[in-house]
């Protein structure tokens, strides 16, 4: 079974200001409770002992909510569940457990996002973005044509600047025109070649040739964490680890 890949956003920020009801009722979207979390929803007293236990539970709750590990469990339940229905089997879906990839700055974040937009194309079974099933590019093209940006994605907040709201630090148009770029080159079948100009890659300073190599292969030359020397080194100073995993080829691919 080929390997399948999301880039995820984890608001650790949001998590920590929402309220113990707002908590309680996300969990509730997603599992049933326990009675203390209903008696508590429902707006019933809870005695000194009940509180301290609910307590306990909502910081469990919040902890999770915002977990990358406690998503792929609820994401592999469910596709678990359809399929076996279909099959009329049991077992889980995926075979072995999750990885997880830091995506240190822009640069990475971009050569990641693209990679993932053009799996479909890669394996021949797309040949454009905007027919490659179960891609976000596909659903980010379907919302541009009516000048939207579909809200079950990170928005698009454009480039860096002060006061920048929540979102992707990218021009959607530049990042759209980016991809269908790069898949014209990957179905060539041939090296091909992005124009210099490109916005997204002049800001970031990604040679094109490079670009090519990071969205056909990012997965083979990155097994851990991927950004620039400064990101990398800050995140490795922040675990308090000694090896640098991937400076080589962040520093030849990335810059």
């Amino acid at each position: 079974m080929s390997s399948k890949i999301v880039v995820l956003y984890v608001d650790d920020k949001k998590a920590n200001r929402l309220n113990d009801k707002a908590i309680v009722i996300r969990w509730h979207k997603l599992f049933k409770g326990n009675w203390l979390t209903h008696k508590f929803i429902e707006g019933n007293e809870l005695n000194p002992s009940e509180r301290i236990m609910l307590d306990d539970i909502i910081e469990k709750y919040r902890e999770r909510l915002a977990s990358i590990s406690w998503f792929m469990r609820v994401l592999n339940e469910d596709i678990a569940r359809r399929a076996n229905k279909e099959d009329g089997c049991k077992g889980r879906f995926w075979e072995g457990r999750f990885k997880s990839q830091a995506l240190l700055d822009e640069a990475a974040l971009a050569a990641c996002m693209a990679y993932v937009d053009l799996n479909p194309i890669r394996a021949k079974m797309a040949s454009t973005p905007e027919t490659s099933e179960f891609t976000s590019i596909k659903k980010r093209i379907e919302h541009a044509h009516n000048g939207k940006q579909p809200k079950s994605l990170l928005r698009f907040a454009g480039n860096p600047r002060q006061n920048m709201p929540k979102g992707l630090p990218f021009e959607l148009k530049y990042y759209i025109e980016l991809v269908e770029l790069t898949g014209r080159c990957i179905r060539a079948d041939k090296r091909g070649h992005i124009c210099d100009a490109q916005p997204i890659l002049a800001r970031l300073q990604i040679e094109p040739e490079n670009w090519l190599k990071l969205t056909t292969r990012f997965t083979k030359v990155f097994h851990g964490a991927a950004g620039r020397r400064h990101a990398l080194t800050e995140f490795c100073a922040h675990l308090q680890k000694r090896r640098r995993t991937n400076l080589a080829n962040c520093e030849r691919l990335l810059g």
